[in-house]
């Protein structure tokens, strides 16, 4: 197998009508959604797209889907884009991308406007319907390779430009292989969706589903404000899988919203993007006493994850949950500053190696060959690993435990960020003198410093205009002069010690 695409359409051979995804408005088994990728492909061969990008711009549906599926039968690669994200950030992104075409829905005209995007720009409700020309579509397959990329996904910049980590067929194969294997994912399992489109969490839930023929519900985002109804939701759909970020978790335990709801078909209880409270963790776990729960680790740039941990015992308050083991066919180093592998009860910085890797970030050599590097413990071939930026240790049980990270990147919400994208953008507002920008990890507040004129409203407004929204920072302090180490830069550390005295 060389194409994720035969996992679709082996799906549609042997369970036609099952259901593949829904979504509040319809639901679409394995044959339509299958139909439909075809007729968009079709739709979208003029475009001679081969290895190329195109965009996608709708909202998160089982038509997001069939556009996704259709990009890939044309030969191309798909880059979901969030409707509601910041017209600055868009117009970065497409800056990098340089899309072939924008793949829209009607609905999503108007965000169009501002883009000035010269190329073309299709339709999902005019080309979902062409004709389905199987021999443009053979033409295509039989020229594929299992390298060729599937999709891009844009995670946040240190440069205040998006980075867009670029992920290939094979990759995609394996994670798939392990994730239905290990999770015993089949044609009963019901997918929650909580993941965005364009965020790598969904990788799991999308093609997770595409192997074993299972069945994702795209649960509307409005309804995790709700806690309450979100349970009923889940009940309703007889949804038994979930893979969430904490955060909505604990929105769920916080509001003790299982006291009042029972989900008694969730079996399922995977969690991965930012670490995972014990308490909350222990308030599900007392819920659901028979259900299995895992705590899932890894970055966009190795597919998704590259190593779980079965959650097998309790934990007390203030105990790390582990990060675990390797996932099968991915290798883990532990890495010390040195480049050896380090010891015992040292931390270490976690790298990656194996099929699960990314290609790569798009039109940036520079940044990729400072994180994707020839493995320092094999100097006798070419053999790159990732390097994650995370530091982490083992413990005495030979289970790796998240330690914080190397830089300023940061996990917030699920999401990974970039202190410095938070800063260019702060610095391209005339009332900012200069900024620095730190994370309370602790509150989940990210706190930015500046000087200047800039008002709190007014800056407030101004961000919400240039970063997504959970890259907004929770706390402003303007201060008269940000203070400075030895070397003439802004004292972080000095921040942070005055932001924790209050």
């Amino acid at each position: 197998m060389k194409n994720v695409l035969e996992l679709l359409e082996r799906s549609a051979e042997q369970a036609p009508c099952h259901p593949a995804f829904f979504d509040d408005g319809r639901a679409v088994s394995y044959q339509t959604l299958m139909q439909e990728a075809q007729a968009i492909g079709s739709a979208l061969l003029s475009l001679s797209a081969e290895r190329k990008p195109v965009a996608i711009l709708m909202e998160k549906s089982a038509r997001c889907i069939s556009a996704m599926f259709g990009i890939l039968y044309c030969g191309a690669f798909y880059v979901v884009m969030d409707p509601d994200m910041p017209a600055d950030r868009m117009e970065k992104i497409f800056r990098v991308l340089s899309p072939a075409a924008i793949l829209a829905e009607q609905s999503c005209k108007e965000h169009l406007e501002y883009l000035a995007f010269a190329g073309p720009v299709y339709y999902y409700e005019d080309i979902v319907d062409t004709p389905v020309d199987h021999q443009g579509l053979s033409s295509i397959r039989a020229r594929s390779i299992d390298t060729d990329a599937a999709y891009a996904l844009f995670t946040s910049g240190s440069t205040g430009l998006p980075k867009g980590t670029v992920v290939c067929h094979r990759s995609i194969l394996a994670y798939s292989q392990w994730v239905t294997g290990t999770f015993h994912i089949d044609s009963e399992t019901i997918f929650g969706n909580q993941a965005p489109l364009y965020f790598s969490m969904s990788v799991l839930d999308i093609y997770g589903a595409l192997r074993a023929g299972s069945s994702v519900c795209l649960i509307p985002r409005k309804l995790f404000a709700f806690p309450v109804r979100l349970l009923e939701y889940i009940r309703d759909c007889h949804i038994n899988t979930i893979y969430w970020v904490p955060s909505a978790l604990c929105l769920v335990t916080g509001w003790k919203a299982l006291d009042y709801v029972q989900v008694p078909e969730l079996r399922k209880i995977l969690f991965a993007g930012e670490v995972m409270s014990v308490k909350h963790l222990n308030l599900w776990r007392s819920h659901l006493p028979d259900a299995y729960f895992a705590n899932l680790y890894g970055p966009t740039e190795v597919t998704d994850i590259c190593s779980f941990y079965e959650v097998n015992r309790y934990f007390n308050e203030g105990e790390s949950i582990p990060i675990g083991r390797a996932c099968d066919n991915c290798g883990l180093l532990v890495l010390t500053d040195e480049g050896r592998e380090a010891g015992p009860d040292e931390e270490g910085e976690l790298c990656v190696r194996g099929s699960f890797l990314a290609m790569g970030y798009y039109n940036d050599p520079e940044k990729t060959a400072k994180v994707f590097v020839q493995n320092p413990l094999n100097p006798h071939y070419p053999e790159l690993i990732y390097k994650t930026g995370d530091l982490v240790r083992y413990n005495e049980r030979g289970e790796l435990l998240y330690i914080g990270r190397k830089d300023s990147q940061i996990k917030r919400m699920g999401y990974r960020i970039e202190l410095g994208e938070i800063e260019a953008a702060a610095d391209t507002l005339k009332d900012i003198k200069c900024c620095a920008c730190i994370y309370d990890e602790k509150n989940g507040d990210l706190c930015l410093f500046y000087e200047g004129r800039a008002e709190e409203e007014p800056l407030r407004h101004a961000l919400s205009r240039r970063l997504p929204h959970y890259m907004l920072p929770s706390r402003l302090f303007r201060l008269k002069c940000l203070p400075h180490n030895a070397n003439g830069k802004i004292d972080r550390l000095a921040l942070r010690k005055a932001y924790q005295k209050g």
